[in-house]
């Protein structure tokens, strides 16, 4: 799968630029379906999620079952904190190191740390949430790469979310993210936008999704 990943000829990739107030974005259906498929198959039939309290989530002080499996790889030492749960990152597995490296190739940023998610149907979903959190370099993008069931990515701007009169009327942005993707969430997005994957009840397809991320004080 290492050599298939190599083989993409990085200046036939076609990126599209979503840019709104504070939202900088950019989409590319970069890897061939052929490749993905494959890579889907490897990772679903290798990955091994995390099981007992990294599995949960804390949500106002509430502990609650993730509505997703998850599982995260990285440069040896390294932990994420957020929403109240810390993960260690395990050591890289081949196939994600490939898909690291062509992130490298595509945009010269070696991500250190990635945290990947499986949604088993349409009923698993990611919440409202921005991805600010302290140990991330805000200087650099999160990259998220989708394999399987094509979903709805939906953003929503920060004071789209206030209460009563202090909401403004801003539209929210919403991207299909597809089979073998690569959506970049460049700087300062995650400071003004929160995201979500809403449930989709009616789609009865997996999807992995593995965001790659730079700590802040590694080079």
């Amino acid at each position: 799968m290492a050599d298939k990943l190599k083989e993409i000829e990085i200046n036939k990739v076609t990126w599209k630029s979503i840019r709104e107030d504070g939202l900088d974005l950019d989409y590319a259906v970069a890897i061939p379906r052929a490749i993905s498929n494959t890579l889907y198959r490897e990772l679903e039939n290798t990955l091994e999620y995390f099981t007992g309290d990294l599995s949960k989530i804390k949500v106002f002080g509430k502990i609650y079952p993730l509505p997703r499996q998850q599982v995260a790889y990285g440069d040896p030492g390294i932990t994420y904190t957020y929403s109240g749960i810390t993960v260690p990152a395990l050591p890289w597995p081949t196939p994600i190191l490939a898909i690291r490296d062509l992130l490298f190739k595509l945009k010269g940023i070696l991500y250190d740390f990635v945290l990947v998610n499986k949604y088993r149907n349409g009923n698993d979903h990611m919440g409202e949430h921005r991805d600010n959190e302290p140990d991330l370099d805000p200087n650099c993008p999160i990259a998220s790469v989708s394999l399987g069931q094509e979903r709805p990515f939906v953003l929503k701007h920060k004071d789209a979310r206030k209460p009563g009169p202090n909401r403004k009327q801003i539209p929210q942005v919403k991207i299909n993210l597809e089979h073998g993707s690569i959506l970049l969430m460049n700087p300062p997005t995650n400071e003004v936008w929160y995201h979500s994957l809403p449930v989709r009840k009616k789609l009865t397809g997996a999807r992995i999704n593995l965001t790659f991320r730079k700590m802040r004080g590694k080079l």
